[in-house]
């Protein structure tokens, strides 16, 4: 059985030049690169993508996957970093970056107006380039968006089409069945994490609803930890337990979540053909 983490910040660990708050968290867990990579594998999660925040914290995601068998990476510019990154040469340095074998992604980006770190105007502007950016590179774009659908819709809409259709997947989704449908109808994936584990009964509901073809698995790690092992850092062997949960929660076979999570993550993100 085989299972892929389509969402972990494993490059923050023992990494001085990533972002601070997820440096800090491994810290206090005085883990090993070696030791949660195999401890992941133990658990048949054999593929990791390993997800940037910012400009420091891309380069060392793409550093990171270069030097580990199965790790890929993706760039983004978090909307919280979105004041930060809104000068031409910082736009440029970011796009540079995009090559390789082991890029898989434009992410994690989005807009969040739940902490409103960076003010509407700037995360906007980076988001839409970064979306353009993903378009102009056939790259699929891993989005975060808390309590933002309202201009998440109009900007997706605005830049998408059928002849260059935007493709990604919406990250730690806890958001309305009625924004489901419309990610459903757009052909967006649902990224679903330990959140499950620990969530409401109306977010229950929209997990049940996700179709199969449409889900991917990911942790977020070192945050988010699943149910039984909330208070302690996450790692990304813990997506077993978040497929588990699910199983039980559906109503569906555990190899049939592996197989068909397994097989969108690779599809999305194009990883047979690496």
């Amino acid at each position: 059985m085989e299972f892929v983490d389509t969402h972990c910040h494993i490059q923050s660990i023992d990494n001085e030049s990533t972002e601070r708050t997820t440096k800090e968290l491994w810290k206090k867990d005085h883990t090993t690169v070696k030791d949660v990579i195999l401890n992941a594998k133990n658990e048949g999660v054999k593929t990791l993508i390993t997800v940037g925040c910012d400009l420091k914290d891309s380069k060392a995601a793409l550093e990171f996957a270069t030097q580990h068998e199965n790790v890929y990476a993706s760039i983004g510019i978090h909307p919280h970093e979105a004041k930060e990154y809104i000068s031409k040469n910082q736009k440029a340095e970011f796009a540079s970056l995009i090559g390789g074998s082991k890029l898989v992604a434009i992410g994690e980006c989005g807009l969040d107006y739940f902490y409103n770190h960076s003010d509407k105007k700037d995360q906007l502007k980076t988001f839409s380039d970064q979306i353009e950016l993903a378009l102009e590179h056939d790259l699929p774009l891993i989005f975060h968006v808390r309590d933002a659908f309202e201009d998440f819709w109009p900007l997706f809409n605005s830049l998408n089409s059928t002849k260059k259709p935007i493709r990604g997947v919406l990250h730690s989704y806890t958001d309305s069945t009625a924004n489901l449908d419309k990610a459903i109808s757009n052909n967006l994936f649902i990224g679903v994490n330990g959140i499950a584990t620990f969530a409401k009964e109306h977010q229950l509901e929209m997990y049940r609803a996700i179709p199969l073809k449409n889900m991917l698995l990911e942790t977020d790690s070192p945050f988010l930890t699943p149910v039984p092992f909330r208070g302690k850092i996450n790692e990304p062997k813990n997506v077993r337990i978040i497929a588990e949960f699910l199983a039980k929660l559906r109503g569906e076979q555990l190899d049939e979540i592996s197989r068909l999570t397994s097989t969108n993550a690779k599809n999305l993100f194009n990883l047979n053909n690496r």
